[in-house]
């Protein structure tokens, strides 16, 4: 048995919770990848798979031994890297995540990473809060950009790096000229927009959260017209509505979203007030965690004037 290869398998078992999906992801049949799983259960002599009709989680043995596969497999990666800058190019995976609102600034940052590093490859993920934070603790990700106000939540085992301060947009058809070039329209209160056909985020997400507490905050409840958890769904919503059509949604999106549209006519971003809501938006990592050389790559971007020159052209309060 390949120790190194069984709980590469593990590892995928954990990332997918269902077995055909991680043989499909790490290449292999169904069987051979539950034939791995058993041989390493007999290895250690503990059952680590809780099965049934379908995977069922992991034993208490199973997280230990996930636990210790997660620490190898980041050791050989950072191995790799290392041996990789000795022969004279830097190359490795570096697993990056984002809530779904800051997918765009996190995709911007993988590519130009990769114009600095050739050999980097960026796996770039869109995942919750909750799920970014539990895998940066058990070192399935290497660096992620969210909410870094929600950390002390964590306690210290997470640190954070400040890249912007998110600003939040009404988006609305323009029901006069569908034609007409993307504008930015006058500021409206969060009061006004609790009476709109809001289709917002589902109430899982944090996202959602802040857009609750702003509404909270003018004493108003929102009954939304349509949720969902797909920010492009979000965007869709309100493309499609036909101007003069009473079932017409808006949207509330935040900066990093707003510029993803900007080249679509016939839409309209004002800028919500009273009140003013900010939220910090920042680069996420294990507090004490050995960096591999592909995500000290990254921390260097983060810190640099060309990102930060991003940063305020795509995030934050967009300039009209």
């Amino acid at each position: 048995m390949n120790l190194l290869t069984s709980m590469r398998y593990l590892v995928a078992l954990n990332e997918h919770r269902h077995f055909a999906r991680a043989a499909q992801a790490c290449h292999i049949t169904q069987p051979a990848l539950s034939n791995a799983l058993k041989a390493l259960e007999d290895e250690f002599g503990a059952v680590i798979v809780r099965r049934g009709r379908s995977f069922a989680g992991f034993t208490p043995e199973g997280g230990q031994v996930l636990a210790t596969a997660l620490a190898m497999l980041r050791a050989e990666e950072g191995l790799r890297q290392e041996l990789s800058v000795s022969a004279g190019v830097l190359r490795g995976q570096l697993r990056m995540a984002a809530v779904p609102t800051a997918m765009p600034m996190l995709t911007r940052f993988a590519a130009m990473l990769r114009q600095r590093h050739p050999g980097i490859m960026p796996v770039v993920l869109s995942m919750s809060s909750a799920e970014i934070e539990t895998g940066l603790e058990d070192l399935s990700l290497d660096l992620a950009l969210g909410y870094s106000a929600r950390l002390p939540q964590r306690g210290p085992r997470l640190q954070s790096w400040l890249q912007y301060q998110e600003h939040y947009y009404l988006l609305c058809r323009d029901m006069q000229c569908d034609s007409r070039p993307f504008a930015f329209g006058a500021d409206i209160a969060w009061n006004e927009v609790a009476a709109l056909p809001l289709c917002l985020l589902t109430p899982d997400m944090h996202n959602r959260k802040v857009i609750d507490e702003a509404f909270a905050a003018v004493q108003r409840e929102v009954q939304p017209a349509m949720e969902t958890n797909s920010v492009l769904s979000l965007v869709t919503a309100v493309a499609e509505s036909i101007p003069g059509d009473g079932s017409a949604m808006v949207t509330v999106l935040p900066g990093a979203m707003v510029a993803t549209v900007r080249h679509m006519p016939g839409l309209i971003a004002r800028p919500l007030r009273s009140p003013e809501l900010v939220t910090p938006i920042g680069f996420m990592t294990q507090q004490g965690m050995a960096p591999t050389r592909a995500l000290l790559a990254a921390l260097e971007l983060q810190d640099d004037d060309e990102w930060r020159v991003q940063c305020l052209r795509h995030a934050g309060a967009l300039e009209e």
